[in-house]
């Protein structure tokens, strides 16, 4: 909700406040938090321990207190000033600071603070342009908090904090991607203070602190100068450090590494901070899509040196993950990577999804001289760049300007080849290639099939009752398939194209020979096209050749764009020139594109 606005403002500037307001937002404002708050509620009870950023204390302070507004209403005394007159002067747009300033520790201890009834689950409270998200703690049963029947004194009371929350402050209009992540923090946190709480009391005495160090402020600024209490409680509280840490890492760089208590470490990442593409970050949703569709013939980029990667981890992290970045290669596989680090397929295909997640590696296509590469379209291309600075410190003697402008047309791997260069220069090539893909620089092409059999004579158009293939398939996306599983080789979603025993009968029609039995097998396979579609491929010359009708009706359910060639070559084990004889062959029914990968591009181009 808006700040309100005198009367006489029409709706009209209403609006263009509003879209100037907008604009004047920086891209990172809605990922970023606006304050960490941390209260506690007890048999004393609520209390607000912590919260930064500080909320500045002015000189005004006491006359602005005098005002007499409700204490649920945001603070705007210091953004718009009214004469006696009633005239206002000029409004201006609300910062994150301000946002929050509004509340008073009170106010935010009285509604942060839930009932214990809550504890445990998700806790979402929006008010006015704030949104507040936090995962409230239960320590002990409100029952248990009770006096002693033989001492009533305070003395022998037992621990008197009850629940705990922290709490991230975001604006309103923050994605729903951005509301989960910090739940998810939250609760990372609230689980780590409540193990080290039941060991050995640690939430209790640094709330103790924080409280005392609140006393002694508010001692001091009624005999002095106001100041905000919460600047003296963070060089003596550990607390509140890790706290102060957790919020300069969400808004910096958005990893968050605490060590609780230098006891429990706490790790977290927020994915719309750490994969940006472009300037545009990658929803967290597109990304997970595209872990799911990872398949055993793709490799992994680290985007990071061996050394500095393993220099990141934790000291009791999995020997696994540190025998497969010590084995990793871009020339490698998924399936060749489990083998050489002795891991189970699906085990690596955990690790690698872990470490794109974090942002330490990204999917691509083994690297080979077939490969074909261009320039990305947001690559930059400055000849000053730090880019440029870096890739010549990289690479005495080569610059990066004209090694771009080698790949501004599609250009495969094998034509920088030359027979008369040593090997030390194809082996500086590949390291070339491989920094400008981990700067996401570079963008691979892949080549689909398509069916697409041209109408008769007798038939101009083609008939609405009976729709070809290519009609089928210009109706859906180029994106892929929904039913991919993860690691899984092949699609159900083809399945449409084929009879249900394609795959005992593509088997079987691996095997040479012209028997009855591959006559009917063929037959089968082509039986789900339409009567048109089934007579243009058996016009074709290659058709009467019956290995290469085998062969065709064999691949007859890749020909639908969802599959590009080196994929086909995994699933059917076929070389390149096997198959690109095949499509020469029944080049007059066959269509062939280049574009790229659905499932790895998310890495290597904004998403639109």
């Amino acid at each position: 909700m808006y700040r309100q606005w005198s009367a006489d403002l029409n709706s009209d500037a209403k609006l263009i406040w509003q879209q100037s307001e907008s604009s004047l937002q920086p891209n990172g404002e809605k990922t970023s938090p606006i304050s960490v708050i941390l209260v506690s509620s007890g048999s004393r009870g609520n209390k607000l321990l912590f919260r930064y950023p500080f909320q500045k204390v002015s000189e005004n302070t006491s006359s602005a207190a005098s005002k007499q507004r409700s204490p649920y209403v945001l603070n705007t005394s210091g953004d718009s000033t009214e004469d006696q007159d009633g005239d206002s002067r000029e409004q201006t747009p609300l910062t994150d600071e301000q946002l929050v300033a509004g509340f008073s520790d009170i106010i935010l201890a009285t509604i942060l603070a839930t009932k214990s009834d809550m504890c445990g689950k998700k806790f979402e409270l929006k008010i006015d342009n704030v949104r507040f998200v936090g995962h409230p703690t239960l320590l002990q049963l409100p029952h248990s908090i009770q006096v002693s029947k033989t001492d009533p004194s305070p003395k022998r009371e037992l621990p008197t904090m009850i629940l705990f929350s922290v709490v991230f402050a975001l604006r309103a209009n923050a994605d729903a991607s951005v509301i989960n992540c910090m739940h998810n923090l939250s609760r990372r946190i609230a689980i780590a203070l409540q193990h080290e709480e039941r060991r050995c009391q640690y939430l209790t005495r640094e709330a103790k602190l924080m409280l005392a160090m609140q006393d002694e402020v508010t001692t001091m600024t009624e005999n002095g100068t106001p100041q905000s209490p919460f600047r003296q409680i963070l060089p003596k509280c550990k607390l509140a450090r890790d706290l102060k840490e957790a919020y300069d890492s969400l808004c910096t760089t958005g990893v968050v590494r605490l060590h609780i208590n230098n006891w429990l470490e706490v790790s977290f990442c927020l994915p719309h901070k750490i994969h940006r593409v472009g300037g545009k970050h990658i929803p967290p949703e597109a990304l997970e899509r595209s872990l799911k569709a990872i398949r055993p013939y793709h490799a992994l980029l680290l985007l990071d040196n061996e050394k500095a990667l393993l220099a990141q981890l934790p000291l009791d992290c999995s020997p696994a993950l540190v025998r497969l970045i010590k084995t990793c290669s871009a020339v490698k596989n998924l399936q060749q990577l489990a083998q050489d680090a002795d891991l189970a397929l699906l085990q690596v295909f955990q690790i690698a999804a872990h470490l794109v997640y974090w942002g330490k590696a990204i999917i691509i296509y083994p690297l080979c001289e077939n490969n074909v590469y261009m320039l990305s379209p947001h690559a930059n291309i400055c000849i000053y760049s730090p880019l440029a600075e870096e890739f010549a410190l990289q690479f005495p003697g080569h610059d990066l300007p004209s090694m771009l402008a080698k790949f501004s047309l599609p250009v495969s791997l094998s034509e920088f080849r030359n027979p008369l260069d040593a090997p030390v220069h194809e082996a500086q090539l590949i390291q070339m290639v491989v920094w400008m893909l981990q700067h996401r620089l570079l963008f691979q092409i892949h080549t689909y099939v398509y069916l697409l059999v041209p109408p008769t004579e007798e038939e101009p158009g083609l008939r609405e009752e009976e729709p070809s293939l290519v009609a089928r398939m210009t109706g859906r996306s180029l994106s892929t398939p929904s039913a991919l599983s993860f690691g899984s080789p092949t699609s159900s979603d083809d399945m449409t194209l084929t009879s249900p025993s394609m795959d005992n009968s593509s088997a079987e029609l691996q095997t040479g020979g012209d028997s009855p039995l591959n006559k009917r097998m063929t037959e089968t396979l082509l039986a789900s096209l339409t009567e048109h579609e089934r007579q243009a491929i058996l016009r074709v010359p290659a058709a009467q050749n019956p290995e290469d009708l085998r062969l065709f009706a064999r691949l007859l359910h890749y020909f639908r764009g969802h599959h590009h060639l080196e994929e086909i070559m995994y699933n059917e084990n076929m070389r390149r020139s096997q198959l690109k004889t095949l499509f020469d062959k029944f080049r007059s029914v066959l269509v062939i594109t280049n574009h790229e990968d659905p499932i790895i591009s998310l890495f290597q181009s904004p998403p639109e």
